[in-house]
């Protein structure tokens, strides 16, 4: 692809590249921090212009003292970078005469890095007019606060000695204002590479798996508390009493055609996002995710405190509005809104990312307790429907518009916000680019509502761990998410759908457990075992004839 810029004389030949903010997230469901190597088939690669397009950092020197940090891009020609910081030379920074480094530079040059401003003529001629005139290296400051990727004309000297990269305009101008007032400054240039692995993607991948584990014991044990109070009602009440306990469990059990209609309302509301994506927009998301954060937390918090304070829990007041609501309850809001709003307010600091965990956190446990898959039927229509969901939003929604929409929106480009709130992320600690590592709610909610109920089955049916379900459904999880990071390193960081690993591995281990040991069927219809009612008092035949 050539861009021209109308503005010059020449035009350069270059691919646009939108560079993300030294520690942005980078995710489809789950991800890392931006892409730190860029690869496209736009610009081929040849002999001489066959570099990969990476970031590279710029520290810089003012008089000595060390100033800020910048970020540019590497070109496709010239010698690659070193990756450590220690073995990068501090290298004094020259403004070229003419500034275009189009001609043969009016100063003499002894190894300086040389300062250039982009525009009539091609970006490999700037660096072999830099490298005749004694350079070491050249910046490229860019005529935008974007970067480009710098590529080879096709009849161009590619047989370039020395480093080229170019700058953002904010960063250039402010580097040759400092030059301009006879000021030193001095640049280092490398390009760290990430870590094969960083502990975040660990911590993160016990937080999912825990967050699983907890919503599914609570659950599970919600359940037989209502099953148990089922029985007590059949033995000892009537039927309309029965009625009326029966109709009042606080769950929403979903069905098949609620399950498609679920996926297909998450897509329109996906293509909302990539469509509307603004300031204000991500603000309006900010507020509803705070509102369901207060209600998780604040029903995480009075189910623990109510079994130090049952009294408490259960003396009840009058609160217009909104019925009769226990004191405990009202005791424990205002922390949960106070912890919301003070979050939102304060969600630009470094350590935000820990509210917005616990809200986050609150409020997957108290949907999967809530939400319930009531068969295996079910389960696998809800999954299969967002295992292709995931994989369409991720790389099929390229062809249409050009980019993932769902990377995208996780991102929260053209927002000017660090991304939706509604992700799981933990900072990068020994990635020298910072960032987060992430993970949608979604990659926890689906697969956990199928592990959940699998806890359920196995509570009401008096299976042990050994020979259940749940065991086997949580390793299934935990191996899909895992493999899911394997994918996510061995594709430089980019964004993976974490339900293309998660869904075969639950699927598969769920349906071949049950077809072995004979419950496929019940598990697939009924999801749980039948209740004889105690009323009916079966005799043995000989004692009726």
């Amino acid at each position: 692809m050539d861009t021209t810029n109308n503005q010059v004389k020449c035009s350069e030949k270059s691919v646009r590249l939108v560079l993300p903010d030294p520690d942005p997230i980078s995710s489809a469901g789950l991800g890392l921090a931006g892409d730190i190597v860029h690869q496209d088939d736009v610009a081929p690669k040849r002999p001489g212009c066959a570099n990969n397009f990476v970031l590279v950092k710029v520290p810089t020197w003012i008089n000595g003292l060390e100033d800020n940090e910048y970020v540019g891009v590497g070109a496709r020609f010239g010698p690659t970078l070193e990756s450590k910081e220690k073995h990068a030379n501090h290298t004094r920074l020259a403004l070229a005469d003419p500034p275009d480094c189009c001609s043969k530079p009016r100063n003499q040059l002894t190894g300086e890095v040389i300062l250039v401003h982009r525009g009539n003529c091609s970006f490999t001629m700037k660096a072999n007019v830099a490298e005749e005139a004694g350079a070491s290296a050249i910046l490229i400051i860019n005529n935008q606060t974007e970067l480009f990727k710098m590529v080879c004309e096709s009849d161009a000297d590619v047989d370039i000695k020395i480093p080229a990269l170019m700058l953002p305009q904010d960063a250039g101008s402010r580097l040759e204002k400092y030059i301009s007032n006879n000021t030193m400054v001095s640049v280092a240039l490398y390009s760290p590479k990430r870590p094969a692995v960083d502990i975040a993607e660990v911590f993160l991948w016990l937080m999912a798996v825990g967050t699983i584990l907890c919503a599914s014991y609570w659950s599970a044990w919600t359940a037989r508390e209502v099953a148990i109070e089922q029985d007590k009602l059949l033995k000892d009440a009537s039927e309309e009493i029965l009625e009326v306990g029966a109709g009042s469990s606080g769950f929403v059990d979903i069905n098949t055609m609620s399950a498609v209609l679920f996926v297909v309302a998450a897509s329109c509301f996906l293509v909302m996002l990539y469509k509307l994506m603004s300031f204000w927009f991500v603000e309006v998301l900010v507020v509803l995710f705070c509102i369901g954060g207060v209600e998780g937390l604040q029903t995480c918090l009075v189910t623990l405190l109510s079994w130090c304070f049952q009294r408490f829990a259960e003396s009840f007041i009058k609160v217009p509005f909104f019925g009769a609501v226990s004191h405990l309850t009202l005791a424990v809001c205002p922390f949960c809104i106070t912890f919301a709003v003070v979050w939102a307010v304060y969600r630009r600091i470094s350590f935000a990312w820990i509210g917005q965990d616990i809200l986050g956190i609150a409020l997957i446990i108290t949907v999967l307790q809530i939400v319930r898959v009531p068969n295996l039927k079910v389960g696998t229509v809800l999954l299969g429907c967002a295992f292709l969901y995931d994989i369409f939003w991720v790389f099929v929604s390229k062809w249409w518009f050009h980019e993932s929409v769902m990377i995208v929106v996780a991102r929260g480009d053209k927002s000017g916000e660090d991304g939706i709130p509604m992700l799981l992320k933990i900072p990068r600690i020994y990635d020298p680019w910072g960032g987060y590592s992430v993970i949608g709610f979604g990659d926890i909610i689906l697969p956990g509502l199928l592990v959940a109920f699998s806890l359920r089955y196995d509570w009401l049916t008096k299976k042990t761990l050994r020979v259940g379900y749940f065991i086997w459904a949580m390793t299934a999880y935990g191996l899909g998410l895992l493999v899911t990071y394997v994918a996510l390193n061995l594709m430089d960081g980019h964004g993976q759908p974490a339900l293309l690993y998660i869904v075969p591995f639950i699927l598969g281990t769920f349906i071949t457990l049950g077809k072995k040991r004979g419950d496929l069927k019940t598990l697939w219809t009924r999801g749980e075992p039948e209740r004889p009612c105690p009323h009916v008092q079966l005799q043995p035949l000989e004692q009726r004839e």
